[in-house]
């Protein structure tokens, strides 16, 4: 401990080695012998780390599509770029973080990536100077390292220049002057240019470029340090590069740099450092090559962290400290796509992890603006996932949480709570925030699950079972048996109305348009014939619609209908009404008998239909209420003013003492849902899938006249026939569940994958749907689903698990009552 304190004071006193520079300069890292200055290697700051590896799904294709693209670009340019590709390793120090291994693996085996899960003693055969007496495995991803960012900057420009491109500079824009055709006015001092669209690619200026537009990015610059060694002898001696290190509990990365290390930490929120003048004054007029005034002192409980774990590192002298700006979004995830609200702006911005991304995501915007239509589901990176309540407050609040936040377990059911509540909650935030534990929708705060006295409140992410569990059965069976209240006010929420809006909704949809008076499910698909939406469509009065979507696709899905109202000339008024109301659902057996009690409408089955729409009043209370429920219970959406949800609340919750009414959160939700075989946006059907595959075959029109979009491709697709199916599968397992994305094993081989996931608990099995092979998709056919490590057996069952309640009422008329 001793010997250590002496060598943090030597780091802290910092040997320069023949540097010389001072804060404000350059510093050369990659680019050229240590210490020396190069005017022209202006990325200065990318340690220029490459992976394979990504938690989340889609965004695994991005890094793919990067590495795949930096390994053939000095043979197609003939440029050298620098790659190495020693591979990584992740290390872990504690159960948990084997358990995080384990559940992303379950979520690798069908993607193109390698990984793995290694032993120590691979481990130190791989990274000899490592300190093995805590390290319990590795996820380790052959093909990852590190590249050399002037040269692969230098290398893009060149095959650009190659295939054709005008590369001009320096040509700062000052002025974007939409036309109304759509067209774009790029004015620079190098003169002005048209363009059909326009790419917000601007990096640490892209908040000053999206202001000409009137929007405000919500992106905040943060400072990252990262120290390069002199030479050590130890690493000079090896005979083969090593690995790039990642220790997640030291929330550090590490990596050779020619005969020296290269130690990158993520500081905690508390002590990390945002650039606020950035945000307040902008970034300084010419800011290019300049750094930030290092702090060692910010980053030395890292430093002694990996200290411990590479021993070397004590006799190291440093040659730089590099301390410059990375943009971050609040949940630290780029934003790239088409921007709601401003016609043909797109976006590229917000990149924590900017060499990583650029190559997947130069293709993924290409694909999507040749084709029309992204090339997979990216919705996670959609820059509508924000709106105006995410506001200069929030975002820093995110951004030091995200960056602090880098290498901590990733669990399922994750929660972050930096920057909540924004002004987007419902009206009953205030009644229910003491009585549930929260999750965070677009802004939205809504009950995840509740709790009783006696019960563990504290939240508590977990691989497995947690405390939620035995709460969010009670809530199941309140449903199911009595009556229960949710709050639904995150729904995104459309009125569109005009002579077109019929003609526009049928070019829209797949579905026909409901009758006046009713509500179907509808689903937009893409050019390709992939699903892009799914919404409930209610025809309130001839020509006028309420339009309904989930909380993450509001203006995903608004952007859309925007864009094909105008591209197709239709005359409709499109308002999103989505934080003027507010929504309650009520659910079960019980659900009319309550409601019965407070509306002079009448209920009854036989005149309040299922899918039925009526504007009434619930105790002088104006609601739509609409007969539908994502439980599969007997039940009502009330849509109402945003106001009166308290009085609305309350007024339902004391009519229902007698019938035990209680609240219900979208856990016992979800879990409702999937024994009734709904399928979920984003988990069932995306971009990446076709509604025949998914099982959405009632909801799809093919003979209907209009000439909706997809309905071309969808009649090739199922000429063709199809490849795959959504089953449902119960297995038995212990105490996890399956979430979604986890593999799917059939005679050892990966053979698809699940989309969502949950307990049972009417036969008190776990349950998932899951993409199989058609071959693979009949009743009774077993399978294997991989759940942290192991392999639980699964079976594909006739769906649904439990019928509707209005099947079961049918079912009761047919045959009787002791027939269902």
């Amino acid at each position: 401990m001793e010997r250590q304190s002496r060598n943090c004071d030597n780091w802290r006193r910092l040997h320069w080695c023949e540097s010389g520079l001072s804060p404000g300069q350059s510093r050369d890292e990659g680019c050229g012998p240590p210490g020396k200055i190069r005017a022209h290697c202006w990325i200065y700051l990318a340690c220029s780390l490459t992976t394979y590896f990504h938690p989340g799904i889609n965004l695994k294709k991005i890094h793919y599509a990067s590495i795949k693209l930096y390994e053939k670009l000095e043979e197609e340019t003939g440029q050298v770029v620098g790659f190495h590709q020693p591979g990584s390793i992740r290390i872990a120090t504690t159960p948990v973080r084997v358990d995080e291994f384990k559940y992303q693996m379950t979520r690798t085996g069908w993607h193109a990536t390698e990984q793995y899960i290694i032993e120590p003693e691979k481990i130190q055969e791989m990274f000899p100077l490592l300190n093995m007496n805590k390290i319990l495995a590795g996820l380790y991803n052959p093909g990852d390292g590190h590249i050399d960012p002037y040269s692969l900057t230098m290398a893009l420009a060149a095959g650009a220049r190659k295939y054709g491109a005008l590369l001009k500079y320096p040509a700062p824009v000052t002025s974007l002057i939409p036309r109304s055709d759509g067209t774009w006015d790029v004015e620079t001092p190098q003169g002005s240019m048209r363009a059909n669209r326009i790419v917000n690619a601007a990096g640490f200026w892209a908040r000053e470029v999206g202001k000409m537009v009137g929007l405000e990015h919500p992106l905040i610059p943060v400072q990252h340090q990262y120290v390069v060694t002199s030479t050590i002898p130890e690493v000079k001696a090896l005979k083969r590069e090593l690995p790039v290190l990642r220790d997640l509990e030291g929330s550090y990365y590490l990596r050779q740099e020619r005969d020296g290390l290269l130690f990158g930490p993520y500081e905690s929120q508390e002590k990390m450092k945002v650039q606020d003048s950035w945000v307040t004054n902008g970034v300084p007029p010419g800011f290019g090559k300049e750094l930030f005034e290092s702090d060692l002192d910010r980053i030395m409980e890292h430093v002694e962290a990996a200290m411990e774990m590479v021993p070397v590192l004590k006799k190291a002298d440093i040659i730089n400290i590099v301390n410059g700006p990375i943009t971050y979004s609040p949940d630290i995830l780029p934003m790239v796509g088409p921007h709601q609200g401003v016609r043909n702006y797109w976006v590229a911005i917000g990149f924590g992890y900017g060499i990583i991304h650029a190559g997947g995501v130069g293709k993924y915007l290409s694909d999507w603006i040749l084709h029309g239509e992204p090339p997979f589901d990216l919705i996670e990176l959609d820059p509508n996932r924000y709106g105006k309540w995410t506001t200069t407050q929030y975002t820093e609040a995110k951004a030091r949480e995200s960056y602090g936040f880098n290498n901590i377990v990733g669990y399922p059911k994750e929660e972050r709570f930096a920057g909540r509540p924004t002004q987007r909650v419902s009206g009953l935030y205030k009644i229910l925030e003491s009585k549930c534990s929260m999750g965070f929708h677009a802004g939205w705060e809504q009950p995840h699950w509740f709790y009783k006295p006696g019960q563990d409140t504290r939240y508590r992410p977990s691989f497995r079972r947690t405390n939620w569990f035995e709460p969010v059965g009670s809530e199941y069976k309140q449903v199911m048996q009595s009556v229960g209240v949710i709050d639904l006010s995150p729904f995104g929420k459309f009125n569109i109305k005009g002579q077109d809006s019929v003609r526009l909704l049928d070019h829209l949809f797949a579905n026909v348009i409901p009758k006046v008076g009713f509500t179907n499910i509808s689903h937009m698909l893409t050019p390709k014939g992939r699903v892009y939406a799914e919404l409930t469509v209610s025809h309130q009065t001839p020509g006028e619609f309420l339009l309904i979507t989930g909380s993450g696709s509001e203006l995903h899905d608004l952007r859309w209908i925007e864009e094909e109202a105008v591209n197709g000339g239709y005359d409709v008024e499109i308002k999103n009404i989505t934080d003027e109301l507010g929504v309650l659902g009520i659910a079960g057996p019980h659900a009319r008998k309550v409601l019965q009690k407070l509306t002079s409408e009448d209920l009854s089955d036989d005149v309040f239909k299922f899918l039925q729409t009526k504007s009434l009043k619930v105790s002088n209370i104006p609601v739509t209420a609409i007969r539908i429920s994502y439980t599969g219970e007997l039940g009502w959406e009330l849509y109402h003013r945003r106001e009166d949800s308290v009085a609305l609340y309350d007024i339902i919750m004391n009519a229902g003492q007698e019938e035990g009414i209680d609240n219900f959160g979208t856990y016992a939700m979800n879990a409702l849902r999937l024994e009734k075989a709904f399928r979920a946006w984003g988990s069932e059907m995306n971009c990446d899938t076709n509604p025949l595959e998914a099982g959405l075959d009632y909801f799809i029109k093919l003979n209907k006249p209009a000439d909706f979009i997809g309905k071309q491709a969808l009649k090739q697709i199922k000429a063709k026939g199809l490849k795959r199916r959504l089953v449902c599968l119960t297995l038995a397992t212990d105490d996890v569940d399956p979430e979604g994305n986890e593999s799917i094993w059939y005679d050892g081989k990966v053979v698809g994958n699940t989309t969502s996931g949950s307990y049972s608990y009417s036969v008190q099995k776990s349950l998932a749907f899951a993409y199989v092979p058609v071959e693979l998709s009949k009743v009774g056919q077993q399978v294997e689903v991989e759940l942290l490590g192991t392999n639980y057996p699964a079976t594909v069952i006739q769906e649904p698990l439990v019928l509707t309640e209005p099947a079961r009422n049918r079912l009761r008329k047919k045959n009787g009552k002791d027939k269902i």
